[in-house]
């Protein structure tokens, strides 16, 4: 029985693939309406997604198949989908996050950070904290972690053996001290005691150790003590850069794809919107939000890995001798970095443009340049058409300055004579997630689907009773199904699922669409419980010695803290910006055809 159960497991995928759609069938057969054929292909689609038996981006291609044999929409219509104006925002913000890792800019600034914060493990923290929700601003989550833990587990490394040897050392003068101590008169030894005063308390507890048992047992059980505390470190490190990563994210239009759906989503359902969500708009909302997520989340890090014990964490009153040596193993990474390169000038440069040329697009208190310059009648001009524009330059600047004698060899020996661009198709290609573009169009997919075939206005009539709930408790609760939901199933995919079902709820029950969709869609960030919930997670979960408990304790309350922190947000200066008390005119206007 064992053995054909371990072989129904490991063949489970093709079963869901072709049995799936043989139950699900009677559906669209029973009632042959609209309604029923889009609710039948987008049941199927998040069992697809949320086992994942086929890739992600494959079973965002289905609404290309289904749709037209359904009659919900042609083949045309649907294939357009895959590739709006939210791609090409992605696409041009990943653009620039490739270039930045290309020169190590990211690495650069992260260690500029950590030198400038110390080694002390509170402060080690917060920095690795800030450096890692900073960069995955721009860049992605993963590479923010992948990158961030080597360094993190080099500089506790180095730590950890920085204390052994001033332990040893320590210990050997303690012994000398007390061997020569033995030898001195009673009076002279009286005297000793009573001038002698420890310096730490670590070091009494030795003394007191060395007393009572020989140097030898006391080494073994101060070396034991220092592996806790050093694995709880750890611990505590490696789970600091993966959620403050995952949070810093949210910080940003581009920083997350759950971001870039939201907007995708409410230009495709509420075309008259008047560019609601931008770069600027979405950052003056979720930037103060991130802030006070990563407060509490190093709070509670602290707490739970660290304790509050501030002589010990912040090293207030202590010798900073090891403080010093730690700095200097990082001070030696940033030394290896060399001088500032042009390359790394340029790709600065061109990132500070773009972030500026984004904030003054339509900063919302006053006309911004593009619509002084070009959307006077029509938005002509987007953040996507300003990401594109900018990432366009990494292909045209060189990496080096012109001169004259050549650029050096080739790994085969041969002379280069022009230098290379700041970007080249190669890199791109190998770095650039082609499949996330894919599963971004087939959410818009969705979404048209469900305007066509009228089920979101059948869902939205079937949630009419929530109208008598407070709109506050509706985000609230909305917010913790999502967070919920989305630890066994991917961030992407359960914004794609609920944020069309969001909005026809909102129309449904009255209520401002942002209401509920924003707090939802940073809901979906907050995936801290499970090693399987993001990559960031499963990062982490290699480097640090992590058990599954250990990341669904410390998950647990960032979740909780996360959501309460959201809706605090959007109930004060959210409610304030997005005017939330009132339904907007675009709401109700006459959508567009996809």
């Amino acid at each position: 029985m064992g053995v054909w159960l371990k072989w129904l497991w490991y063949h489970r995928n093709y079963f869901i693939i072709s049995i799936t759609p043989l139950i699900l069938l009677p559906l669209p057969l029973i009632s042959p309406t609209p309604q029923a054929r889009c609710g039948y292909a987008i049941i199927l689609m998040a069992l697809f997604w949320c086992t994942e038996c086929m890739p992600l981006a494959v079973t965002a291609l289905l609404p290309v198949v289904l749709f037209p044999m359904m009659g919900i929409m042609t083949a045309g219509e649907v294939s357009i989908e895959y590739l709006k104006d939210s791609n090409m925002l992605f696409i041009g913000g990943l653009l620039v996050a490739i270039a930045v890792e290309q020169w190590n800019l990211h690495k650069r600034i992260a260690l500029r950070v950590l030198l400038v914060v110390g080694a002390r493990p509170a402060l080690l923290m917060m920095g690795f904290m800030i450096v890692s929700a900073f960069l995955s601003m721009w860049i992605s989550n993963t590479a923010t972690t992948a990158m961030m833990l080597p360094i993190a587990e080099a500089i506790l490394q180095q730590l950890k053996a920085i204390e052994i040897q001033a332990d040893e050392r320590d210990l050997q003068a303690a012994v000398e001290a007390n061997h020569g101590f033995e030898m001195e008169p009673t009076s002279t030894k009286q005297e000793i005691s009573n001038d002698k005063q420890p310096d730490t308390n670590t070091q009494q507890e030795d003394r007191v150790c060395k007393r009572e048992v020989s140097p030898e047992s006391c080494k073994e059980s101060s070396k034991q003590a220092m592996e806790d505390r050093y694995l709880l470190l750890t611990k505590g490190m490696s789970l600091s850069v993966c959620y403050s990563a995952s949070i810093g994210g949210t910080a940003t239009l581009t920083g997350s794809t759950t971001n870039i759906i939201l907007k995708g989503q409410i230009d495709k359902m509420f075309p008259e919107n008047g560019d609601v969500i931008n770069f600027a708009s979405w950052f003056a909302f979720s930037f103060p939000n991130m802030v006070l997520m990563l407060v509490f989340s190093w709070i509670w890090l602290q707490f739970m890995f660290l304790g509050f014990n501030m002589k010990k964490s912040f090293g207030c009153g202590m010798k900073s001798s090891r403080d010093q040596e730690a700095r200097e193993v990082m001070r030696e990474e940033y030394l290896k970095l060399g001088r500032l390169t042009f390359a790394e000038v340029a790709v600065l440069v061109i990132f500070t443009t773009l972030v500026l040329l984004w904030f003054t697009r339509e900063p919302g208190f006053i006309d911004g340049w593009a619509t002084v310059l070009f959307n006077k009648e029509k938005a002509f001009v987007s953040d996507g058409t300003i990401a594109i524009l900018m990432s366009m330059l990494f292909f045209a600047i060189p990496s080096q300055l012109p001169k004259f004698g050549g650029y050096g060899y080739d790994e085969a020996g041969k002379k280069i004579n022009s230098p290379p661009n700041l970007l080249n198709w190669q890199k791109v290609h190998e770095r650039m997630p082609w499949n996330i573009i894919l599963l971004l169009g087939g959410g818009f997919a969705l979404a048209a689907g469900s305007e066509r075939s009228g089920l979101s206005t059948w869902l939205g009539e079937r949630l009419t009773p929530l109208e008598k709930i407070p709109p506050y408790a509706i985000s609230l609760l909305l917010s913790l199904l999502v967070a919920t939901f989305t630890e066994c199933a991917s961030n992407t995919a359960t914004t794609t699922l609920f944020l069309p079902i969001l909005a026809s709820m909102a129309i449904a029950i009255k209520i401002h669409p942002l209401y509920v969709m924003l707090p939802c869609t940073l809901a979906a960030n907050l995936a801290f419980m499970l090693p399987v919930a993001t990559p960031p997670n499963a990062v982490a979960f290699s480097f640090g010695g992590l058990r599954v408990i250990d990341m669904v304790k410390a998950g647990f309350m960032l979740n909780i803290l996360g959501i309460l922190t959201i809706n605090l947000g959007i109930n004060t200066w959210g409610y304030a910006m997005f005017d939330l008390g009132t339904i907007p005119a675009w709401v109700n206007a006459t959508q567009g055809q996809p």
